[in-house]
């Protein structure tokens, strides 16, 4: 039987003993661990510690919405906030109350799109199983795309034992875009949501100033921090047209991860596509 294996995950296979290959002079990031990748060509363009195993914050929530578009679940079906999605480990606050009821493609789209906590704990815990079997689907998808130095332990990204690569990550990037949903939600600028038990709404915006901003074109984003893992950046981008994956980890800073991504797309812009044209 022939097995289907993408071009993706090939290059990140055969690039892993030659990284040294693939960074080029000229661009210095910030971020700890990163890679870029030219997806049309399979190429890694630029790798820094792309083998090292950190926490990834709220880009597991890239892995919350492929298990739950996986599922199939009904995505009208209406989810109620409960005590049980109470961030007890990092104490954040959320603008869903307790009691909020929201249906599942509203906490999807609150979770990829602002990054919203307890959206993300509702979706695990409202999974056939609840949380233990979501978390297993979660490990078993990884294993799937060929994720090896990738675990999870819950779907929001607030436990720093949820850990991956970048080169682990760029696989999921490429995974997450075949999902309409997850394209949509993640490129969304602002949202408002109207609480059905009440006559008012909440606005939210994208944790991403680069999709609000409107100066990318941008197919997948997702941001994620925890001070155990720095600031993070995942996308999809077509950069001079070309359809790129950025990863960045453990950047230092409030704006380091978006200068390290308009790093990369100066970077391209001015003269390093012509080495990869053809």
């Amino acid at each position: 039987m022939k097995i289907h294996i993408p071009s993706i995950f090939l290059a990140c296979l055969l690039a892993s003993t030659g990284d040294a290959l693939a960074q080029p002079a000229g661009l210095h990031l910030k971020s700890q661990a990163a890679l870029i990748m030219d997806v049309q060509h399979g190429r890694v363009l630029h790798a820094k510690n792309p083998d090292t195993i950190l926490p990834i914050a709220s880009i597991t929530k890239l892995m919350t919405a492929i298990v739950v578009l996986d599922a199939k679940l009904p995505l009208d079906e209406r989810i109620r906030i409960d005590t049980a999605d109470i961030d007890l480990l990092k104490n954040t606050r959320s603008r869903l109350h307790v009691g909020t009821s929201l249906t599942r493609r509203e906490l999807l789209r609150l979770a990829l799109m602002s990054s919203e906590n307890r959206a993300a704990a509702a979706l695990g815990r409202a999974y056939p199983g609840g949380r233990p079997a979501f978390v297993a689907a979660m490990n078993d998808k990884a294993f799937e795309l060929g994720m090896g130095n990738s675990y999870f332990v819950e779907p929001t990204g607030l436990n720093s034992a949820n850990v991956s690569t970048a080169r682990d990550l760029a696989k999921l990037v490429d995974a997450a875009y075949s999902y309409d949903a997850i394209r949509q939600f993640t490129t969304t600028a602002a949202h408002a949501v109207t609480l059905g038990d009440q006559d008012r709404s909440l606005q939210f915006i994208n944790s991403n100033n680069l999709v609000r901003s409107g100066t990318w074109d941008i197919g997948i984003s997702k941001t994620g921090f925890l001070s155990e893992a720095g600031r993070c950046l995942v996308m999809h981008a077509k950069i001079t047209g070309k359809p790129i994956i950025i990863v960045l980890l453990d950047s230092v800073g409030k704006n380091s991860r978006i200068g390290d991504a308009n790093r990369i797309k100066k970077w391209m812009e001015t003269g390093f596509t012509r080495k990869i044209r053809g």
